[in-house]
This record gives structure tokens, C-alpha cells and sequence, in this order.
């Protein structure tokens, strides 16, 4: 016989963490947008000047300060569904195969460079050899 705790499954403690905090902090002044940030950050040099501090350097870091506060949790191609299953399989499968794709002509165009970089290596070597034997020769 189970007891409802077994039945359940591990039971979490209930504590939150301080990244945890943080995060739903941050998200927060994101939906409020730049200008929240900026009255976070200027609080927090009146109250507590090492809070304004950290908040003025994480704004520059992350770009909020300059380009856009508005962050973006989904996939790189999202699109709702249609209401039609087997349409919306469909373009699933042709979004990761164009994704695989994509992926797959970025490494051959590194390994182009890299062969391209490497031809021209050797040809300096070469040259680089031809000089310092016609001197030795000299």
C-alpha cells in the first residue's frame, strides 16, 4: 500500500532561489520596457549606489540600454498553429529540414574558408622557401 506522499512523487521544499528572483525580476521590468530600467537603475544609485551600479552595467551588457528590451522566449520560427494538424506537421518538418540545411551550408562554407586559408598558407611557405634558398645561394 502507498501513502500519498509515494503516490506523488518527490515532494520540492518550496524555496526559491535567488536566480529564480532575479529572473522574474528582470522579466518583469521587461514588460514594462526601457523605462523601467532606467527608474530601477536610478533608484537603486539613491537607495543602495552598488545596486545602480550593477543594474547600469547588466543594461549595457545585455543591450537593454541601447537596443530593444524586449526579449524573445520562442523558437527561431514560430508561427501559431493553423487549427489544420496535418498543415501544420507539414510545415514543422520543411522548418527544421531548412534549418538543417541552413546549418549544414554554414559548416561547408567554414570548411571552404578554411581550405581556402589553407592554400593560401602554403603558397606564402612556398615562396617564403624560394627566397631564403636563392639567398642561401647568393
Amino acid at each position: 500500500m502507498q501513502t500519498a506522499s509515494q503516490e506523488l512523487g518527490p515532494v520540492r521544499s518550496g524555496k526559491i532561489g535567488v536566480g529564480q528572483i532575479l529572473a522574474s525580476g528582470r522579466d518583469w521590468l521587461d514588460e514594462r520596457g526601457k523605462f523601467a530600467w532606467i527608474i530601477a537603475m536610478i533608484l537603486g544609485f539613491v537607495f543602495v549606489w552598488p545596486v545602480g551600479l550593477a543594474l547600469l552595467f547588466y543594461m549595457i551588457w545585455s543591450k537593454r540600454m541601447f537596443g530593444c528590451s524586449k526579449r524573445s522566449h520562442s523558437p527561431r520560427y514560430y508561427a501559431p498553429t493553423t487549427g489544420n494538424s496535418a498543415f501544420d506537421a507539414y510545415r514543422e518538418q520543411t522548418l527544421k529540414r531548412l534549418e538543417d540545411e541552413h546549418r549544414e551550408f554554414v559548416d561547408f562554407l567554414a570548411k571552404l574558408r578554411e581550405a581556402k586559408d589553407k592554400a593560401e598558407f602554403d603558397q606564402f611557405m612556398e615562396k617564403r622557401g624560394e627566397k631564403s634558398e636563392t639567398r642561401d645561394l647568393a
